[in-house]
């Protein structure tokens, strides 16, 4: 990701027009929820997050995170804040590295539509996968922090947390690509596209046998990980909005196809000399996770990929339809509708490695 990129999704700006509420509002309603929360509170709004708007709460004591369903029409179980709220709470009291929550709001008459406020973690966030802040002789233990994170996160006993009915145990792919499926077809506005309708085609009659239930994150790259400020180590895994329970290899392959995406697109590696930076290869690095999760291989590897090239192009189909109906909540947005068809070409190139 390029320096210009990286300053459109980092850090905060002040609130976009179309993101106002009512700041006195949220106040009165922080004040009655928050335990140890006082007053002034300024707010910020954070310029990355594709779909649900990002807050940052300013007070004189500490700072806040605000995520909050967008306004305006959104499609049915889409920007589900109640979700990333009752993930965290539960993986919290494990000591899996989330923000902690402080409260849940549905009531929509606060500032006109359900949020959720947590901690605000500070850290280093990397937006470009090659670690370029990062010493080269350090960039292995990052790599493996990151690791060692997604199989403790495949390894936790979700039914123990309370989280049996977190999703659907079982038929993860089928359910994903029917969900997606739908979400591309209904978007009539972004329209269709060649490559994405033949997957619609071909991924239901090709899932791979085989089926296991674990939390998924969803969207687990790098940028979406806040680093202790000088350690390879994970403290806060963000963005939860797509969680669920699901096939832990369709969430791990996700955040493996960082060695195949274009840099320019999410944090990818594509056409990066990774040895040259001391980047573990990526047989090595699906090594690492099979060897933390009890494997001795993963078959059936461009499945997934393809699986998780078409999913990530049918969000971006999403964007695209936001941008064009007015309501997306980053100003990066257009950019992101404009990648949709080389996604759908990626996942149409990985299925046809299948074959």
């Amino acid at each position: 990701m390029s320096a210009l990129d990286q300053d459109a999704n980092a850090g905060t700006t002040a609130v976009r027009e179309a993101y106002r509420f009512d700041e006195a509002a949220l106040d009165r309603w922080l004040q009655a929820n928050v335990e140890g929360y006082a007053s002034p509170l300024t707010v910020e709004q954070f310029k990355g997050g594709q779909s649900n708007p990002t807050y940052k709460l300013v007070t004189p004591s500490r700072s806040y995170v605000l995520r909050r369903k967008p306004p305006g029409q959104i499609l049915k179980g889409a920007h589900a804040v109640e979700r990333e709220a009752r993930v965290l709470s539960a993986l919290g009291k494990t000591g899996f590295p989330v923000a902690h929550v402080y409260g849940l709001c549905i009531d929509e008459g606060v500032i006109g539509s359900w949020f959720y406020v947590m901690e605000m973690v500070e850290g280093r966030i990397f937006w470009d996968a090659t670690f370029p802040d990062v010493a080269r002789e350090d960039r292995p233990a990052y790599f493996d922090a990151m690791n060692a994170t997604i199989a403790r996160l495949h390894s936790t006993d979700y039914i123990a947390l309370g989280l049996e009915d977190y999703g659907k145990p079982g038929n993860y792919f089928a359910r994903q690509i029917g969900r997606w499926t739908r979400q591309y077809l209904e978007d009539v506005e972004a329209g269709r596209n060649p490559d994405m309708d033949r997957l619609v085609e071909w991924l239901p009659d090709n899932i791979p046998p085989g089926d296991e239930t674990t939390i998924v994150h969803g969207d687990f790259r790098c940028d979406n990980m806040i680093f202790h400020p000088t350690e390879p180590r994970v403290i806060a895994v963000l963005d939860w909005e797509l969680s669920t329970l699901g096939h832990p290899l369709a969430d791990f392959a996700y955040h493996a196809m960082m060695y195949q995406m274009p840099p320019n697109i999410v944090a990818g590696l594509a056409g990066v000399d990774i040895a040259a930076l001391n980047i573990p290869p990526e047989q090595e690095y699906v090594a690492a996770y099979c060897a933390r999760t009890g494997r001795e291989g993963i078959p059936n590897w461009d499945f997934y990929i393809a699986f998780n090239y078409f999913r990530l192009a049918a969000i971006f189909h999403g964007i695209k339809g936001r941008v064009i109906r007015g309501t997306a909540a980053s100003a990066h947005a257009r950019e992101r509708a404009e990648s949709f068809p080389v996604l759908a070409r990626l996942a149409r190139e990985a299925m046809e490695r299948c074959a």
